[in-house]
Parts: structure tokens; C-alpha cells; sequence
């Protein structure tokens, strides 16, 4: 028999305005039933007078519904909360304490830490050390059989949450939030996670807790900040939700991906959350030393860093990419690179048209110096390669293409991520997606659909060999090489009657043409894509 789900309602910052909640609480079970627990995470008391909450403490007014809250975040409150490790404030209102863990007869398991991130010694009254967070940890994590919690209350947000998902609005989770509560939300993987402090409503697309193709199925998490009651803009600062503990689902059920499911936010910066900083990114080499005399062709110069190299008399000395074990066709340092190709050049990457193209504005995205594959990118050029893709799928977009793009990390010594431009009038994306599905299975490959927000990082360690597709719509079709693969199996799709229908032109080396002409297709790439260069705003 299937368990009963609890009825749950959580809370954002209360700031002392008890009656605008209460009387919103009543109404609410008034229409739509009782609820089991009110959960409230921020400032449960405000800087307002204490006449109202008098009320509640001397039993003249009574909440609705029992109701557990969160410690101070400043000095000015910390007088409200006696006891850290807990107590009744008023009759239905309990102060859960500074950290622990509340399990409910249902066996509901929730973890609270109270007040916001402290580094310094002595920790303030209204404040969590990395010793706080650690004790949390132990006391759950210890186990061989733990496998997470069902809700973890914070007040502030967990720094970096913002990552691989939707925006967070004006909050920007780089800067903004705690990371020792992103190493928390790390480690014991709760179901719900609630916030505040932010005055916003932010409700995160749910993030898996395990690495795809490589550990077993975990439950997904979901992350959602609230408001402050009775906030003017009407944001919302109450979210109802049911709940069947843990414990006692079944497996299969609890371990259930959302369809929109992203990766987890916190998976690169965990270790360093628990100390509360981020992982450095690592440096590009500067690559002012390859750009030849493309801007005389184009017209226009820029500053290849974007910044100015004398802003500093000591300029930090940035770790050089890996260099090549010999003569490589595409580091664009090298004399084997056909530079007539080259057709935009930023600070970490280049584009170039690809030799033998499937179409006259076929396109490669490259790294400047010697990366194997997208695996091994370090950040900066990630995030150029990133930049890269969104504008050319813009740019195909006004030309009424859509793009495909593919990489191919097996038989080859540089990243070489190809890009396809596919007129929508010929094909839709699902058209696109059943062609490689259908060819992928004639030729025994397993082609493995990967979530639209999946880190390629997660799923193929460096070193790995695999081929992955990337359709306009962001989803992924991935395929770990163990022995053999064929070399042209994504152009032979692309060129397949089902999609461009060339399929004489699956081979590159049948599609080459004249020196003059490849010329003349670089230049009129270029002139097309100028309006859409970033590279230009730098």
C-alpha cells in the first residue's frame, strides 16, 4: 500500500509580519485542506515593534498550524532565540535550534542549519562555521547506508546554485550565497532545499546528485528560495508541497529523473565550498601571439585580452595549454594550419571553415592551443566555446538554418567540434535526432540520449573516446567508443537522404575544392557573420 504524502508548506522571510502569514496559512487550508508542518526559512522576526508577536507568545493569538523556524541572522534578533539547541517560542511556533536534524514520527527526515556564513573566529551568535557544517555532515554522512535527506533548510541560498540551470533573475549565485551550504547541499543531497534572505522567488530546475553513465540513479534535488511575506511586488513567499519520506519509498520511484533535470550546480566547486571559495579557474595563455593579419583583412582591430596589459606591474603569469607531441593541423601557432580557412579568431578559440565542407558554411569551433577534446577544455575556453555555439546557432537562425554540431573525440589529436548548418525548411530537429538514433542501431552503436543540461565533464573522463551530437534544441546524444567506430558516421547522417540528402559527399576528401575558391568562401563568411561577432566587443 502506498504511503499517505505529507502536506507541506514552507515560508521565506517572516520579518515579523505574523498575522499577514497566519491569515494566508488559514485561507489556504481554508480552500484547500489542513497542512502538516509550516516550514520557515530567513528572518522569522523583523525590526518592527513586538507588540504583535506579544500576541502570539502570551497564547492571545495562536498559529494556525505547527509551525518551525530558523535562528537569527543578526545581532538584533539573536535575543529571540534563548536556546540554541532549541525551544517553543509560542504555542504552535518551535525554534528548531543552530543545526541538527528533525525526524518526524512519518519518518520525514529534515535538516536545519541556522543564521548565515561565518569565517571568522569567534563565530557570531547569529552565525554557521565550516566546524557547524562539518558536524552536520558527520552526523549523517558517516553511514554506508545514507543516501540523503528529504528537506534542507538554510537561510541563505547556496552559492553557485545558479549553475547549469535557469535564471535566478537579479541574483547573481557566483557572488551572491554561502559556499559552505552549496558543500552541505553537496553532501547530503536533500529532495527539497529551501531559502531566503534574498527577497526574491527563485525556483531552480531540479539537479541530479549522480554522475551520468558512470554512478548508479540518485533522486533528483530541488532548490526554491522565497520571498518576504507580504512583500509589495507580490512575489511568492509561500510553496505548498507533499512529500512521502524517503524511507519509505520505493527505490525505483525515489530515484524518478524529471524530464527537465539539470546537472548538480556544485559539482566542480564542492572541495572548495567546504572552505568557503571557489575553484580558480585555470589561465589561457595569451593569445595575442596568434593573430596573424586577420584584423587588416577584416578592418577592424581589437585587444585580443579585452584588457589592458599595463593595468598591472605585476601581471599574473597564466598556465600555458598542453603543448602538441608533434606538428599538429590545428593549433593555430603552427605553419601546418591552413590559414586562408581561419574565418574568426577570440581569445581562446577560432572558428575556421572545415576543408571539404558538407556545406559552403560549414564551420569548426577550435581551441587556440592543443586541447584533445571538449573534456579537457579548462574553463575560459569553455566558456568561449560556449559563446561560440549560441552565436552561430543565431546566426544560422536569420539564414533560416538550424545547427547540428558533433564532436568526435577518437582518431584525432585536436578538438575539432563541427558545426552543420541545416535548413529548416528540410528537416525538423526530431527529423535530425531519428536519423543518428536510426543509423547509430544499423551499425550496432549505442547512441545514449544525455539530459539537455548534461556536462559532457560528468559523462567521459580525459582520455575517454566517445562521439556526441548536440542538436539546436540542446539536447545530446552521446556514444562512449570502446574499439571501433567510423570515422565519418556523423557526416554520413547529416548527408543521409533523410536530412541534407548529399550523400555523395559523406567523404570529405570527395568534397574538396580549389585553394581560390576556399578563399573566396572565407571571405564571404566572414563579411555574413561580422554582425554577429562578439569577438568585436571586446
Amino acid at each position: 500500500m502506498a504511503e499517505k504524502p505529507l502536506r507541506l508548506l514552507a515560508c521565506g522571510d517572516v520579518e515579523g509580519k505574523f498575522d499577514v502569514l497566519f491569515n494566508r496559512v488559514r485561507a489556504i487550508q481554508k480552500k484547500s485542506g489542513n497542512f502538516d508542518l509550516l516550514l520557515c526559512v530567513g528572518n522569522f522576526f523583523g525590526s518592527t515593534p513586538d507588540a504583535e508577536w506579544e500576541e502570539y507568545k502570551t497564547g492571545i493569538k495562536k498559529a494556525p498550524i505547527q509551525t518551525y523556524v530558523l535562528g537569527a541572522n543578526n545581532q538584533e534578533t539573536v535575543k529571540y532565540f534563548q536556546d540554541v539547541d532549541g525551544c517553543e517560542l509560542a504555542e504552535n511556533i518551535t525554534y528548531l535550534g543552530r543545526k541538527g536534524i528533525f525526524t518526524g514520527s512519518s519518518g520525514l527526515q529534515i535538516v536545519y542549519l541556522s543564521g548565515t556564513e561565518s569565517l571568522n573566529e569567534p563565530v557570531p551568535g547569529y552565525s554557521f562555521s565550516p566546524k557547524d557544517v562539518s558536524s552536520v555532515r558527520t552526523m549523517l554522512c558517516s553511514t554506508s547506508q545514507f543516501k540523503g535527506v528529504d528537506i534542507l533548510l538554510t537561510s541563505p541560498w547556496p552559492k553557485y546554485v545558479g549553475n547549469f540551470g535557469n535564471s535566478s533573475g537579479e541574483v547573481d549565485t557566483k557572488k551572491c550565497g554561502s559556499a559552505l551550504v552549496s558543500s552541505l547541499a553537496t553532501d547530503l543531497k536533500p529532495r527539497y532545499h529551501f531559502a531566503a534572505l534574498e527577497k526574491t522567488y527563485y525556483e531552480r530546475l531540479p539537479y541530479r546528485n549522480h554522475v551520468v553513465l558512470q554512478e548508479n540513479a540518485q533522486h533528483a534535488t530541488r532548490f526554491i528560495a522565497l520571498a518576504n511575506v507580504g512583500n509589495p511586488e507580490k512575489k511568492k513567499y509561500l510553496y505548498a508541497f507533499s512529500i512521502v519520506p524517503m524511507k519509505v519509498m520505493d527505490a525505483a520511484e525515489l530515484v524518478k529523473q524529471p524530464p527537465d533535470v539539470t546537472e548538480n550546480p556544485y559539482r566542480k566547486s564542492g572541495k572548495e565550498a567546504s572552505m568557503g571559495k571557489q575553484i580558480p579557474a585555470p589561465e589561457e595563455e595569451s593569445a595575442c601571439q596568434f593573430f596573424f593579419d586577420l584584423n587588416e583583412k577584416q578592418g577592424r582591430k581589437r585587444s585580443s585580452t579585452g584588457r589592458d596589459s599595463k593595468s598591472s606591474p605585476h601581471p599574473k603569469q597564466p598556465r600555458k595549454p598542453p603543448q602538441p607531441p608533434g606538428p599538429c593541423w590545428f593549433c593555430l601557432a603552427s605553419p601546418e594550419v591552413e590559414k586562408h580557412l581561419v574565418v574568426n579568431i577570440g581569445t581562446h578559440c577560432y572558428l575556421a571553415l572545415a576543408k571539404g565542407g558538407l556545406s559552403d558554411d560549414h564551420v569548426l569551433v577550435l581551441p587556440i592551443g592543443h586541447y584533445q577534446s571538449v573534456v579537457e577544455l579548462s574553463a575560459e575556453v569553455v566558456e568561449e566555446v560556449e559563446k561560440y555555439k549560441a552565436t552561430l546557432r543565431r546566426f544560422f537562425r536569420s539564414r533560416g538554418k538550424r545547427c547540428v554540431l558533433f564532436e568526435r573525440n577518437y582518431k584525432s589529436h585536436h578538438l575539432q567540434l563541427q558545426v552543420i548548418p541545416v535548413p529548416l525548411s528540410c528537416c525538423s530537429t526530431d527529423d535530425i535526432k531519428d536519423a543518428f538514433i536510426t543509423q547509430a542501431e544499423q551499425q550496432q552503436i549505442e547512441l545514449l540520449e544525455i539530459p539537455e543540461h548534461a556536462d559532457i565533464k560528468q559523462i567521459a573522463q580525459p582520455g575517454a573516446a566517445y562521439f556526441y551530437v548536440e542538436l539546436d534544441t540542446g539536447e545530446k546524444l552521446f556514444h562512449r567508443i570502446k574499439k571501433n567506430f567510423p570515422l565519418q558516421f556523423g557526416r554520413e547522417v547529416l548527408a543521409s537522404e533523410a536530412i541534407l540528402n548529399i550523400p555523395d559527399k559523406s567523404d570529405w576528401r570527395h568534397c574538396q575544392v580549389s585553394k581560390e575558391e576556399e578563399e573566396m568562401l572565407a571571405r564571404r563568411f566572414r563579411k555574413d557573420f561580422e554582425p554577429f561577432d562578439f569577438t568585436l566587443d571586446d
